[in-house]
């Protein structure tokens, strides 16, 4: 498949699967957990507290690895794995444009000052499960 197909099967992807894991890395060691992602392109984007673990790890290493997709169907389910660098965003026009209803048990709305949102940039998206080897979308 040419990369704009790839492309182009990445961004569905993450148009129909927003929950995935985000793993960082803390004290050297890969920890993950799960997220809701939105994306704008390939660029994801997912709202967290600033008191929380992952905001320390990613201001320690920035490098972070996403699953997205697997819908627990069968074995041969596609599912994106990310490569990326994340950064944390505390733009009030990035937390009021991704701000939703699911956010209230945790805030209080975009303005709440403990809301952040952690901006992924993929270096390398790999889609799983599409064929014999994965399917590799080069970013950087």
């Amino acid at each position: 498949m040419q990369q704009t197909e790839l492309k182009q099967k990445a961004k569905e992807m993450m148009d129909h699967n927003q929950l995935g894991t985000l793993a960082t890395v803390k004290d050297g060691k890969p920890f993950s957990r799960y997220m809701t992602f939105f994306h704008d392109d390939l660029t994801l984007y997912t709202a967290t507290n600033k008191q929380t673990h992952k905001v320390d790890d990613i201001n320690k290493n920035d490098n972070v690895h996403i699953l997205l997709g697997y819908e627990g169907e069968g074995l041969n389910d596609a599912y994106l794995e990310i490569e990326g660098k994340a950064a944390v965003y505390d733009s009030s026009e990035i937390k009021k444009r991704l701000w939703n209803d699911d956010l209230e048990p945790w805030f209080d709305g975009p303005e709440d000052p403990d809301y952040t949102v952690l901006h992924i940039d993929p270096s390398e998206i790999r889609i799983m499960n599409e064929s014999d080897q994965p399917e590799i979308l080069e970013l950087n």
